[in-house]
């Protein structure tokens, strides 16, 4: 296959749909995904828990079982399309170009095995050469553990240890893309602002790019350059770091840093919610998806959806009625 355009996104997701076939009913956990990641660049992909973050990750590994699940769309990485790849090019892309770490170390390693061993394994899968204890032990130092650790099993480990192990299984064959599913949300504090910063740090070490799936707002700003915000399987919206953290333009994006407790606040004061749920899935709502929570409501919202529009340069929101534009809808301008 011929190689991508230097200019051509690493990772370029269009028109993506991935949806589970259950007792209960289809399960529509990624609406119309289009999404894209620049080499080198590192990438925030924010939303509540059952957003599709992880389900598009996956559907991008080319791990959606099929059945219950079901993919339509185009996934175009280095500019080949994975959708069109064959098994055995699917495994060398897994682990070898994009790596992922888990949300979950403990269950993520295999607890039979030592933490080298799993290292060494993934060095073997994706190279041709010898070397593979010392890679891992090259590995295992790159991220902060002495080498005679290796020999230990993952429950030997604390779970700051073991979330570095995964780092370290992920970055060992230098992949072009590394994706973090929530790599901090089981550590405590101290160890969180470690791992975020053992991250930043091999990004920037291997030069690699990196898709962040996280709810923490906080960690967002500590790694990313760009973020995406995406709400029911839908994009909602997408911008620079700085320009959505200045000025968030989706009700649903204005609603999650308003969450976020300050240090200025009063003690007494209580956090704010978004109110409501997080619709079923299986029976998600006409119109656009966050209507039936949006305070800035209106018919025209609860009969169609917006769609992804450039509201400003570089900066895209699903919403016909974005904040700063609270006036003109207040006034009944349906346009």
């Amino acid at each position: 296959m011929d190689a991508a355009p230097v200019s051509a996104p690493l990772l370029d997701i269009r028109d993506l749909f991935v949806r589970f076939r259950t007792d209960a009913g289809v399960v529509h956990a990624v609406n119309g995904l289009n999404l894209s990641l620049r080499r080198g660049k590192s990438l925030g992909f924010v939303g509540e828990t059952g957003a599709g973050k992880t389900t598009a990750a996956l559907a991008a590994l080319q791990l959606i079982q099929s059945p219950p699940g079901e993919m339509t769309g185009e996934i175009f990485f280095e500019g080949q399309d994975v959708m069109k790849m064959t098994e055995p090019e699917k495994r060398a892309l897994r682990g070898g170009k994009i790596a992922m770490i888990f949300q979950d170390p403990m269950s993520s390693l295999n607890p039979i095995m030592t933490v080298e061993e799993q290292i060494m394994e993934m060095v073997s899968l994706h190279s041709a050469g010898a070397g593979a204890r010392e890679r891992a032990r090259e590995m295992l130092t790159l991220v902060g553990i002495r080498p005679e650790r290796g020999k230990d099993y993952p429950h030997q480990l604390s779970g700051g240890m073991r979330q570095r192990v995964g780092i370290a299984i992920a970055l060992a064959c230098e992949p072009s893309l590394l994706i973090a599913d929530e790599p901090t949300t089981a550590l405590d504090v101290t160890i969180q602002a470690q791992v975020i910063d053992l991250i930043k740090k091999l990004q920037s070490e291997v030069r690699t790019s990196l898709l962040l799936i996280t709810h923490d707002l906080g960690v967002v700003a500590e790694i990313c350059d760009e973020v995406a915000i995406m709400y029911a399987g839908r994009l909602v919206e997408a911008a620079d770091l700085r320009k959505l953290y200045k000025k968030p333009l989706h009700p649903y994006t204005q609603g999650l840093f308003d969450a976020v407790p300050r240090l200025d606040a009063d003690p007494d004061e209580k956090l704010a919610v978004i109110s409501g749920l997080t619709p079923d899935p299986t029976d998600l709502p006409k119109g656009c998806s966050f209507s039936p929570r949006c305070p800035n409501v209106r018919d025209l919202c609860r009969e169609r959806s917006c769609g992804m529009r450039e509201h400003e340069p570089g900066h895209f929101v699903d919403c016909h009625f974005p904040m700063q534009d609270r006036n003109a809808a207040n006034r009944g301008d349906g346009q």
